[in-house]
């Protein structure tokens, strides 16, 4: 294995892992000591309700594990906002985001190569996931597809959850008003030079997405993210036009070439139906807008951290602007005395 000469922070977001947890963080720290000179492993515990928490605090007590950070979230966010817990909170000049459930740490060395050569965002991809049921599959399918229209990422492939960041990207996303959400997809789309990776490894535990909350997380992204919303009111609005100006044309030329025009209520009600139905339709997307920029303008922090310890035992050097002296480049008493008669 290479070892790298930098300061390293590898971010965990967990949430209920006590069967899997201390064998994670033994893993992990067995990993980084010999990789990197300098790491910390910070733990976001994403408001779990089993024995979590109570198995962090005796990992960072005197006979637990280094350079351990825990911060203990008081409700559930999703993964995106948890990890950005990590991130803002991160020392290190290269800041890794790992699923512990669905990412291989071992794959972490070729990452870090690449980021040690000049790289500024590394993606790697599990190539073998957690299967999921049909309807979440298909869901992610088309909300990838409508992201990539909107946006020009495929987040599942050009910007997954798997990545490491150098500290330049996290101060640039830092920036931005509301960087917890911006972070998922900036990093792919800001400019930075990053490179795309794909291993294979298994899941260390299979893991259950719901499908609601996914798509409530996608509709957010995609709003704050893309102008795609207002777009769609604004092609619906213009085909609406469009359809009541061809409407009205067809209407002029049955007038004039027409002599025996039967009575219209047929026209008439499918001209109302087909309105009324695009007039519901921008309708629903300008609520949503507006229930999303209202949701944004009203609520508090995103998150709000409720617990914060580190480990006993630290490793990391202390980095002091202090000139280390040794006592040859002091003068005895008795040779200062004579300099002094002198």
């Amino acid at each position: 294995m290479d070892y790298f000469p930098v300061f390293l922070s590898v971010v965990y977001v967990i949430r209920n892992h006590e069967k899997h947890l201390e064998g994670i963080l033994k893993n992990a720290t067995m990993q980084l000591a010999p990789l990197v000179s300098d790491y910390e492993l910070i733990v976001i515990d994403n408001a779990s309700d089993d024995q979590s928490l109570i198995i962090l605090k005796e990992l960072a007590n005197q006979t637990g594990l280094p350079n351990l950070q825990v911060y203990a979230l008081t409700k559930e966010v999703d993964n995106g906002t948890a990890s950005w817990v990590g991130l803002e909170n991160s020392l290190g000049d290269f800041i890794a985001v790992i699923d512990p459930l669905t990412d291989d740490i071992s794959f972490l060395p070729q990452m870090l190569d690449k980021a040690a050569s000049g790289v500024e965002v590394v993606f790697a991809r599990n190539t073998q996931k957690s299967r999921q049921n049909f309807l979440y599959e298909a869901a992610h399918t088309v909300f990838n597809g409508f992201y990539k229209v909107f946006s020009g990422v495929h987040l599942e492939k050009e910007a997954p959850q798997y990545r490491m960041l150098s500290k330049r990207v996290v101060n640039f996303i830092l920036q931005h008003p509301q960087p917890a959400i911006t972070y998922r997809h900036l990093p792919a789309t800001g400019g930075f030079t990053r490179s795309n990776m794909e291993y294979c490894s298994p899941p260390l535990a299979p893991q259950a997405k719901r499908i609601g909350e996914s798509i409530d997380r996608g509709i957010r992204l995609l709003i704050s993210t893309t102008g795609a919303p207002m777009r769609l009111v604004t092609v619906l609005s213009l085909f609406g036009a469009a359809a009541n100006l061809v409407y009205s044309l067809y209407v002029v030329a049955i007038g004039i070439f027409k002599t025996n025009v039967a009575p219209g209520w047929v026209s008439l009600s499918l001209q109302q139906s087909g309105m009324f139905f695009l007039i519901s339709l921008v309708l629903l997307v300008l609520g949503e807008y507006m229930l999303h920029m209202t949701s944004l303008s009203n609520e508090g922090p995103l998150y709000h951290v409720g617990q914060e310890f580190t480990s006993v035992r630290m490793t990391r050097r202390g980095k002091l602007n202090v000139e280390e002296v040794t006592s040859s480049q002091f003068p005895s008493p008795e040779m200062a005395a004579k300099q002094l008669v002198q």
